[in-house]
């Protein structure tokens, strides 16, 4: 979506409003921790802060990075996302050895075990080839998370400077489901500039290098709470795979939801999903308000698949175009956001043609393409992630993102330092997450985070070993088929050479030199090279 400056009426630099939200642990949404900045909870196997006496962690500053960002956003002091979580704490949870967690209680993604000591790979599987009992257990789990409080995590109701910088604290209750809709509202949402002004290109989760990243953190998390809520800590997020499908296989009753029989913007009322509640859908709303949203329900769930402007979505995408897509070689490009070209993460993102990488406002694919298809909830960033097939989808983006990197052998250097939109450097502190953690971190391998996809992992121990090699070979072919062609000629000026000696010799060959058990016609040696 284009994001741009919204002047109501002059801005007055002197009169900047902090708006504020962000993911708060219940243990540090009291005045004492918002005053002394300080959200370093205790963890109970021990009694101590970030479970400090087990060796689990310490209570520490917050360091923030000092690289300089792009040009998108050319204020600073004006929101609470900057420099996050600062304006909120200054001392947060560091994590030791395989801990984590904004207490340090739980383990690292990718370890289990009492001391977090056991390692573990899990397998995201594709939802079509789930069993039933499978499919009806994800369902089942969504539904309980939309209708259980978080236990460990509340939501900021009112702006840092109406909590008084924190004597007064305003937080309330959200389910487990609608709490990650919340963020991902946080993390995308406009900024108030003064009393009557906006600024709506910004976006520390989108259109730009942590898209990625971010993405990927949030469904380690999601999957983490649902694990914890659940008591199965077997459970993985499934994901769809949207390649040269026609529609939306996943809109049925049987899983996600299928159409209404009279309204077909709304959802069968045979499915869960038919009763849900959606939050934090009405972006305009708030901005004319001045006002955040609150977690309260606004209404059903909508999604009318395929009734789109097929104008700018012709089509979800095709194999051929995920192929391409992964052929990019550069992960991010300058200027590093939606105009950047020859850029896998733009491309894949979807706001560049993955047949030429050549960025195009005027169409949406890959990734945006399925959130215009859907036509419904999903169709509005700040909200998309009420409808549950967000969470389908991403964890397919992910993958590719996975295939991406084995097949680049790419590692988190290439990820940029600095110069990168708000939000988006590698240093910086991923909004709204706490415990902290940096964009960098999770631009990493999925098996490194403990998990991997059935269809990689299937073909990706020969694949893996092979596929940096035939991208170096890829890149020098012109040398190999030139190294081909004289290496043909000389084995063919040496086989001429020893032909005529071998026939000089056997011109007039003796009797017993003749062969014994097969007549000279059905002798053919052959000869033959390996490249």
């Amino acid at each position: 979506m284009e994001r741009n400056m919204v002047p109501l009426a002059f801005c007055c630099l002197f009169f900047f409003l902090h708006v504020c939200r962000g993911q708060f642990p219940r243990a540090c949404s009291t005045a004492e921790s918002l005053l002394s900045k300080e959200c370093c909870p205790v963890w109970s196997g021990d009694g101590s802060s970030c479970g400090q006496l087990s060796g689990r962690g310490v209570c520490q500053d917050v360091v923030l990075t000092s690289s300089a960002t792009g040009p998108q956003f050319p204020f600073t002091g004006v929101d609470d996302r900057e420099n996050w979580p600062t304006v909120f704490y200054n001392r947060t949870c560091q994590c030791l050895g395989n801990f984590m967690g904004y207490n340090c209680a739980d383990c690292k993604f990718g370890f289990r075990g009492p001391n977090c000591t056991e390692r573990r790979t899990m397998i995201r599987k594709e939802i079509f080839r789930m069993s039933s009992a499978e499919k009806s257990k994800f369902v089942a789990y969504l539904n309980l998370a939309k209708h259980t409080t978080s236990r460990d995590y509340v939501i900021v109701t009112g702006t840092y400077a109406q909590m008084n910088n924190g004597s007064n604290p305003m937080f309330a209750d959200i389910n487990v489901y609608d709490l990650f809709v919340w963020m991902h509202y946080y993390a995308s949402r406009d900024v108030f500039i003064g009393e009557d002004a906006l600024w709506r290109d910004i976006d520390f989760a989108h259109e730009a290098p942590a898209f990625v990243p971010w993405h990927r953190y949030f469904l380690l998390h999601w999957e983490h709470e649902i694990q914890k809520l659940t008591g199965d800590e077997n459970f993985t997020i499934p994901f769809w795979d949207w390649r040269d499908a026609q529609g939306c296989d996943i809109c049925t009753d049987e899983l996600l939801g299928g159409v209404h029989p009279t309204t077909t913007s709304l959802l069968s009322p045979a499915s869960f999903f038919a009763s849900w509640q959606i939050v934090c859908s009405r972006p305009e709303e708030y901005n004319a308000q001045r006002i955040l949203c609150n977690g309260t329900g606004e209404g059903p769930l909508f999604r009318n698949p395929g009734g789109h402007d097929r104008s700018r979505t012709p089509r979800l995408p095709t194999t051929a175009e995920v192929e391409l897509c992964l052929s990019l070689t550069n992960y991010e490009t300058e200027p590093m956001d939606r105009s950047a070209n020859f850029s896998f993460r733009n491309t894949l993102e979807g706001f560049a043609d993955p047949r030429t990488g050549i960025a195009n406002r005027s169409q949406s694919n890959m990734h945006n393409s399925l959130h215009v298809f859907l036509n419904g909830s999903m169709s509005s960033v700040q909200g998309s992630a009420n409808d549950p097939v967000f969470v389908l989808h991403h964890a397919f983006v992910d993958s590719i993102f996975e295939q991406w990197l084995r097949r680049h052998g790419a590692s988190v250097d290439i990820y940029p330092e600095a110069n990168a939109p708000i939000g988006h450097n590698r240093g910086y502190y991923m909004v709204p997450f706490i415990p902290l953690y940096t964009n960098g971190e999770f631009f990493a391998a999925s098996r490194d985070l403990g998990y991997d996809y059935d269809y990689l992992a299937e073909s990706g121990s020969i694949e893996d070993f092979l596929l940096p090699y035939l991208e170096q070979a890829r890149q020098i072919w012109q040398w190999l088929v030139g190294a081909a062609v004289v290496g043909g000629l000389i084995t063919a000026v040496i086989a001429t050479i020893v032909g005529l000696a071998c026939r000089r010799k056997r011109k007039f060959p003796s009797e017993e030199t003749q062969p014994l058990l097969m007549e000279a016609e059905d002798y053919q040696p052959t000869y033959q090279s390996h490249l």
